[in-house]
């Protein structure tokens, strides 16, 4: 383990930077926490592929959100540098990144996710959003998420509570995103679960339940300490707590995601499961679920990593 060198790329230019830097660093600290393993810090810019070439890592650990991070091109680039990675492959990161394709992946797996539509922005130019707003309102009722295809940190997210709210909602998502994701509102307790794989396949980590009061659970809920009450394990009796540990854990797989994972869902009242997304690289700040369940499952923040690390340089090894 001693020489394992392990680059761990933050930043970006997504309008997730931020937390991508406060992730990424955190991981870093937490490496150099468990020892055994010496560790870089880098973000992305034109100095990265000479400074892979120049001296290539054992490994690279990326812990980007949103654009050119989750959706598969910094994976495309590592591999046109033939450097090894931690986590999915770009075709499955492009997947989970695009929340419609994602959704129907996993309606054909047998999981539930809300009903939605996704209109791109142009089309409420053409056909008239008056006209269009009212047939998805018929369709889905006046209760809705609309969400950007492809984004992250609930950025461009709105609540719909009327129909008067929609075009400011559309308007709101369209900054991010020229398509946007309208979902019937599920109601019910929010959780997020993560899963794991260190090499004996997926498993679930313990369900963390988010309480955000009557406030959404917004940027800035998820990113401001205190703002969001969190209880991990999350209050579920254990058959429905069993449940979404086998919806996370099929919902990685379907994806055909590596190493790890979140999923974010909606329990209802009876007790039944909908997926909202899956993050093929959750956060990993303070504030974030991620590391709440591994704590909660008795993984060490640090050695978990590294041992991420140490398992996708051995999975590079193997196939070369």
């Amino acid at each position: 383990m001693s020489d394992l060198n392990v680059i761990v790329i933050a930043g970006g230019l997504s309008p997730e930077r931020e937390v991508s830097l406060r992730s990424g660093s955190r991981v870093a600290d937490a490496l150099r926490r468990a020892g055994g393993v010496e560790v870089e810090l880098r973000d992305i810019g034109k100095d990265l592929l000479p400074a892979l070439a120049a001296d290539a890592p054992s490994v690279v650990f990326p812990v980007l959100h949103g654009v050119a991070g989750e959706d598969g091109t910094i994976k495309e680039v590592l591999e046109l540098a033939g450097v090894p990675y931690v986590g999915a492959r770009p075709y499955a990161c492009r997947t989970a990144f695009d929340k419609t394709t994602a959704k129907a992946i996993l309606q054909e797996a047998g999981l539930q996710t809300p009903e939605s539509v996704t209109l791109p922005k142009q089309a409420f130019h053409d056909l008239g959003a008056a006209e269009l707003t009212a047939r998805v309102l018929a369709r889905l009722g006046p209760d809705l998420f609309v969400k950007p295809r492809a984004c992250g940190s609930a950025f461009g997210v709105s609540r719909v509570e009327s129909p008067e709210d929609l075009p400011q909602a559309l308007m709101t998502c369209f900054a991010y995103h020229d398509e946007a994701l309208i979902e019937r509102r599920v109601t019910g307790t929010e959780i997020a679960v993560g899963v794991a794989d260190l090499g004996d396949g997926p498993r679930a980590l313990p369900a963390v339940e988010i309480d955000a009061g009557t406030g959404l659970y917004d940027y800035t809920a998820r990113y401001t300490p205190g703002a969001v009450e969190f209880h991990c394990p999350a209050r579920l009796p254990a058959e429905v707590a069993q449940e979404a540990a086998r919806v996370a854990v099929a919902a990685h797989e379907a994806l055909g995601l590596l190493d790890l994972s979140r999923t974010d869902a909606i329990v209802t009242e009876a007790g039944e499961v909908f997926v909202l997304e899956t993050n093929v690289a959750p956060g990993m700040t303070e504030t974030s679920t991620y590391p709440m369940a591994l704590a909660e499952a008795g993984l060490d923040f640090g050695v978990f990593c590294r041992d991420l690390a140490a398992q996708a340089a051995h999975r590079h090894d193997l196939s070369a």
